[in-house]
């Protein structure tokens, strides 16, 4: 049985692994920084790691990876992404591979000036994008979106500007930031987000799927098929050439896509794809550690999500916290 770790599993995206992953033959350990992070109580194994801010961060990680003999480490944050992939290769000499990209690739993504200027480069259609501090706008300009230009999660730090009254109140709000942030068109449409799976320097397979958000999160997605949608994520996927998951957002208007992000990792819709047929995780680890080629048939479906209760223990907690990990669990679902 090959072990396989997943960091972040607080959040959508660690989760959305886990679930993907949890009726398969692998064996999966959780890890996060957090005690009262969700997927710790939701694996077999999980381990309290540094966040990806401290010093410790590596080091931690990498003497979990050896005792448990871990094949495969998903990262479920951003935070993480370029550590990791800086780290690879330390990585690979006890054995583990990181799923996770180039650093220019993981730059480009997290750079939204750096996007545009990628995509524009390759014909990508993509919204126009500018550095809030050297843009004027005209009444003509309006709507807009001011987002943060690096890093930046769900709908924080995201604002739609309708008119020059509603552009002075938020750049009074972000004040001498301003050079954080960049403002582009916003585009009027429907909504996707579109996983894959690259590797070996190619794009084994996409799905797409249209979306309704809540907060900045997808709250209801419909899997759907649209061979145009899919050839303008086939040419940004070939152009930057990531390794492992890969989520590419866009809108749809006069069926035309512009692009307007890259996360270069699984996302946390990765769940919501493996029930339609499409099981990012399992598909990427099949290949690396089995030698077996993405094999996938989508449904075209609804996926709606709701809540789901995970009882915990109080002595589970206690434990986590004073020894840093768990053994032997078993779950408990409402």
């Amino acid at each position: 049985m090959y072990n396989i770790a997943v960091t972040g599993t607080g959040g959508g995206v660690g989760q959305s692994i886990l679930k993907s992953l949890c009726n398969t033959d692998y064996n999966v350990i959780g890890l996060d920084g957090d005690q009262f992070a969700a997927g710790l109580y939701s694996s077999k194994t999980s381990y309290i790691i540094p966040y990806a801010n401290n010093d410790n961060y590596i080091e931690a990680l990498l003497k979990i990876c050896k005792k448990e003999k871990i094949s495969l480490l998903f990262p479920g944050l951003d935070a993480e992404l370029m550590i990791l992939s800086l780290n690879r290769e330390l990585f690979k000499s006890i054995g583990t591979t990181v799923v996770v990209s180039d650093p220019d690739v993981v730059e480009i993504s997290d750079d939204k000036l750096k996007t545009y200027s990628k995509l524009i480069e390759a014909g990508v259609n993509v919204p126009f994008t500018e550095k809030l501090k050297d843009f004027n706008p005209s009444e003509k300009a309006f709507p807009l979106i001011i987002k943060q230009r690096i890093g930046g999660a769900r709908s924080k730090n995201v604002y739609l500007v309708k008119n020059m009254i509603q552009w002075e109140t938020v750049i009074n709000r972000i004040g001498n930031k301003d050079s954080d942030y960049i403002v582009m068109d916003y585009i009027e449409g429907d909504e996707y987000t579109c996983g894959s799976i690259n590797l070996d320097n190619s794009c084994k397979g996409v799905i797409l799927m249209k979306r309704i958000l809540r907060d900045g999160d997808t709250h209801k997605c419909f899997t759907v098929k649209n061979q145009i949608i899919e050839n303008q994520v086939r040419l940004i996927l070939d152009t930057i050439k990531p390794f492992g998951g890969c989520n590419i957002q866009l809108r749809l208007k006069d069926n035309i896509p512009y692009v307007f992000e890259i996360n270069a990792r699984c996302s946390g819709t990765t769940a919501a794809r493996t029930l339609s047929g499409f099981n990012e995780p399992k598909m990427i680890a099949d290949f690396l550690l089995k030698n077996i080629e993405p094999s996938f048939q989508i449904k075209e479906q609804t996926i709606l999500r709701y809540w789901k209760e995970l009882i915990v223990e109080n002595e589970k907690v206690d434990e986590i916290k004073n020894n840093g990990f768990l053994q032997n669990q078993t779950p408990s679902f409402l």
